[in-house]
């Protein structure tokens, strides 16, 4: 699968609020980095973190407006659309992904205004 298409899959995977699903994307040495927060670095500390905010919100729809790609690089414009203590929060986000000759997720930085989350209290 190109690096195209394993992005657009795992955005679309969110949706099923799956942890160990989004975890299997990723190589063990992955980072991800909320970029307003600390970087998370490998798969096992990733997979935490992803259980932990799945617990919090359930599943997220990535509303991808704009995807672009150049060799293993991806970048995506998106919204991604959740759910906090009843209420829905549409946050602005743009996304980079790194993916290896194999398909998987070596680095995803995502760069979104912490705002929406704070203000609920996330």
């Amino acid at each position: 699968m190109n690096p195209d298409a394993v992005v657009t899959e795992f955005c679309a995977r969110w949706a099923d609020a799956d942890a160990d699903t989004l975890t299997a994307y990723f190589t063990e040495d992955a980072v991800y980095h909320n970029i307003p927060m600390e970087p998370v670095v490998g798969k096992a500390a990733i997979r935490d973190f992803l259980g932990g905010f799945i617990g919090q919100f359930g599943g997220i729809d990535f509303r991808v407006h704009h995807q672009t790609s150049n060799g293993s690089v991806v970048m995506n414009e998106r919204t991604d659309v959740f759910t906090m203590g009843g209420t829905t929060i549409e946050l602005p986000v743009m996304g980079v992904f790194e993916i290896t000759e194999d398909g998987k997720i070596a680095g995803w930085r995502d760069y979104f205004d912490m705002a929406p989350l704070a203000a609920l209290g996330g």
